[in-house]
């Protein structure tokens, strides 16, 4: 996505990306001084996070692993290994695992936020 269409919350924090190369490869440093989470997803074969949006923070994602399905707003796609994506807060998103193996998300929350902040609008298990 071209610089100038993304949000300035978005813009803020990839400007923050730092990558610095070495005489062995390279390392990519994330803003995490105003995260309130880091985490590493796993989704199991046949699951499916909450279609969901978070009113107070929004994230980052670094896809790990093959295998996986996104959606983002109105956009469904199969990502590919080590894609990043932002999510801004409000938008609707669901991870689901199609593949048959676990996959992994890396994410970031940016923002204030706690695990309370999920507003649920489908979820497979049941959960409101």
């Amino acid at each position: 996505m071209p610089k100038n269409d993304l949000s300035p919350q978005e813009n803020q924090f990839k400007e923050r990306i730092l990558e610095d190369h070495r005489p062995w490869g390279k390392f990519r440093s994330f803003p995490h001084k105003d995260a309130s989470s880091i985490k590493i997803l796993t989704v199991f074969p046949g699951g499916s996070l909450s279609l969901q949006y978070h009113a107070f923070r929004s994230e980052f994602w670094i896809v790990l692993d093959e295998g996986l399905e996104i959606t983002i707003g109105d956009k469904i796609w199969k990502p590919r290994k080590n894609e990043e994506i932002f999510i801004q807060k409000k938008t609707p998103h669901r991870v689901r695992n199609l593949g048959k193996y676990p996959a992994r998300i890396m994410e970031i929350w940016v923002g204030d936020s706690d695990e309370s902040d999920i507003v649920r609008l489908q979820d497979d298990y049941g959960r409101s």
